[in-house]
């Protein structure tokens, strides 16, 4: 997959252990995120989510984007491919600087990503949240996301499975 076609408003790139503080600045902007998904961000924690896959994936399936617009990182997102079935694409984080959030940017990205992951094939998108974090729900479901009825708990939090049908 070429990741600049996931957007025609902005610069998409993979993102790379150089990027870490430009990822890590826009990362400690959210600290709610952090309080329902916890540990806090650390620069080592960022090195090890660009790494991360899901069973059964390898690093040529995973995307780990910034969305950039005059140089500046506007959001990031890590996308799988094919996971978890081939058919679905499954977005393991997005996160918005907070200079562009409430203002319709994020819900854009989201829009033109979904489309052309249905251009290239998908059938669906899907998502993890953390439960109780109320801006994290109203986004994805602002952005046609509904719940799967799925969750599952891990260390910290209760993650939250959601879906949408493209």
């Amino acid at each position: 997959m070429d990741v600049r076609e996931l957007s025609s408003n902005y610069q998409v790139r993979k993102l790379t252990v150089e990027d870490l503080d430009l990822i890590y600045g826009l990362s400690i902007g959210n600290p709610m995120f952090y309080e329902y998904c916890p540990p806090y961000v650390t620069k080592e924690s960022i090195t090890e989510d660009m790494r991360a896959l899901p069973p059964g994936k390898h690093l040529d399936d995973k995307f780990y984007v910034g969305y950039f617009r005059n140089n500046a990182l506007v959001a990031i997102m890590d996308l799988v491919l094919s996971y978890p079935n081939k058919n679905t694409a499954w977005i393991g984080l997005f996160m918005m600087n907070p200079q562009y959030q409430g203002k319709g940017y994020g819900s854009k990205i989201i829009e033109e990503g979904v489309a052309h992951l249905k251009h290239i094939g998908f059938e669906s998108v899907q998502l993890a949240f953390a439960k109780g974090n109320p801006q994290s729900k109203a986004f994805w479901q602002k952005n046609g996301f509904e719940k799967t009825g799925n969750e599952f708990k891990n260390e910290t939090y209760t993650a939250v499975i959601m879906q949408r049908i493209l």
